[in-house]
Formats: C-alpha cells, sequence, structure tokens
C-alpha cells in the first residue's frame, strides 16, 4: 500500500443503479491531499448520485470508497461500523448542500448552529464552543451581532456562509460540495466563490464539488471530471478540459456556455 499512501480518497468501481436506472457506473478514481475535483455535467448526468455515494449518504450498489483516516490510514468506508461512519462525517469530513436549509437548523441560533457540531465531538466548555462559533463567524464574513439571531433572519447568501462556518469549525480534510452557488443572485454568487476559494487555500481543504456551472468549476478546481449518463466521460486539468475538450459531450457543454 506504499504507493497508495499519499492518496486521501480512493473510488474503485463504483456503481449505484436504481433498478435498471444507472445513477452512476465504473467511476474511479484518487484524490489528493489539498487537491480540488469538480464534477460537471447536466441535470440527470449522475454527479449528485456519485456524491452521495462518495460521501456515504447513499450505499452503492457495488464498488469501494477508501479513505486515508488519520490514525488507521486507509480504510473501506462501507466496511466501517455505523458509529466510525458517523465520527468520520463529524470531524474529517464536512457537507455543503445547495440549499442551507438542508444543512443548517433553522430554529436554533447561528451560534448554536456552528456549536452544536463542536458538540457532538465531545466538546462541552460553553465560553469556549461560543468563541469558537464567534471566530467562525469571522471568517466567513457574518458580524459577531449577528451570532444569536435565527438563520431564517438570514440572507440565502449569509445562510451558505453559516452552513460552510457549521462545517468547517471541526476542521475536517475533505469537504463535499453539491452545487454550494446555486440559487444565488450572480452577486452573491461572486463574493461566496471568492470566500470558498480563499477558505480552501488557506485551510489546505481536500473538496469534491458537484456544479452543473463550468465558471464555477473553472474557478475552483484543479482536476474536472465529466458525467454523462452515469459515466466519466472525460477528465483531466481544469483547464486542458475547458479548453480543449476531447469527448463530444464535453465539447458540447463548453460551446453552450460560448454561445450564451
Amino acid at each position: 500500500m506504499s504507493r497508495d499512501s499519499n492518496i486521501l480518497l480512493s473510488i474503485r468501481d463504483l456503481t449505484m443503479m436504481y433498478g435498471s436506472r444507472i445513477g452512476c457506473q465504473d467511476v474511479c478514481f484518487d484524490l489528493w491531499p489539498g487537491e480540488v475535483l469538480g464534477i460537471v455535467g447536466e441535470s440527470g448526468s449522475g454527479k449528485s448520485t456519485l456524491l452521495n455515494c462518495i460521501s456515504a449518504q447513499l450505499e452503492p450498489s457495488e464498488g469501494q470508497v477508501s479513505y486515508n483516516t488519520r490514525i488507521e490510514g486507509m480504510k473501506e468506508v462501507y466496511q466501517m461500523s455505523e458509529p466510525e461512519r458517523r465520527l468520520l462525517m463529524r470531524t474529517d469530513w464536512a457537507f455543503v448542500h445547495q440549499s442551507p436549509r438542508d444543512g443548517l437548523r433553522m430554529n436554533v441560533s447561528a451560534g448554536a448552529n456552528v456549536g452544536e457540531r463542536l458538540m457532538a465531538i465531545g466538546n462541552r466548555h460553553y465560553g469556549d464552543i461560543r468563541q469558537s462559533a464567534e471566530n467562525w463567524l469571522g471568517k466567513v464574513e457574518i458580524e459577531s451581532d449577528r451570532l444569536d439571531d435565527l438563520p431564517s433572519t438570514f440572507s440565502g447568501g449569509m445562510q451558505q456562509r453559516l452552513q460552510i462556518a457549521r462545517n468547517l469549525v471541526t476542521g475536517p480534510r475533505l469537504v463535499f460540495m453539491d452545487e454550494p452557488t446555486g440559487g444565488l443572485d450572480v452577486s452573491v454568487q461572486a463574493k461566496l466563490l471568492d470566500l470558498l476559494r480563499s477558505l480552501v487555500r488557506d485551510l489546505g481543504l481536500s473538496v469534491i464539488i458537484v456544479t452543473h456551472d463550468l465558471a464555477v468549476a473553472r474557478l475552483l478546481s484543479n482536476r474536472l471530471m465529466v458525467m454523462q449518463r452515469g459515466r466519466i466521460v472525460e477528465q483531466g486539468l481544469t483547464d486542458q478540459v475547458l479548453d480543449d475538450p476531447q469527448h463530444a459531450y464535453t465539447q458540447l457543454l463548453v460551446s453552450s456556455i460560448l454561445q450564451t
């Protein structure tokens, strides 16, 4: 296993079938520490299914998801016990949903949303938890005087930034993002993308981001995978794939952007 000692995540032959319908099929790739991988394709291409299978939200029909844990090294995620998987998802992993309402508790304060993830891994000192929550609100550009406000009083962009703070407070190494800028106004998207790019760089995060927006993929990802009908049809360095697409489907995606 020495060849794989530096790989953070290894996906082998990942397949998800819904009866006779393909969600994703025979997907293989490795993710390295500090790498941002973009997964792009039209609606229905299978990219969200793939993300959910990789992130243990949805158990695949076949294949392996192996993660390089801090203590035990490479482990197959679906062979872990349920408590092991839950701990992994609260500490080393994080998931940013397209709709912040899916990733936040709307009936508790902003500070409690961030603090809950710390409490889930055993932190109990109220003052320390509150201070950490306040610090993270500052990192995602939310004023400290909003600490006790409910997320429902926040704009969509602020809710998304709060969801990011909630996810990153425990210092994860791997972050999954499902259309994190979807549904936001263009100006709000731009600010959020700048924030995400700086956090990824400053924290050295590894990220798998699903998006239909090639501009988002170009801005955030180092490497790109293009999905069509559940399969990876092209992959490579992001600029290489977008500037010189080889597969006909990728060419169609790129040209459709250029024509709009």
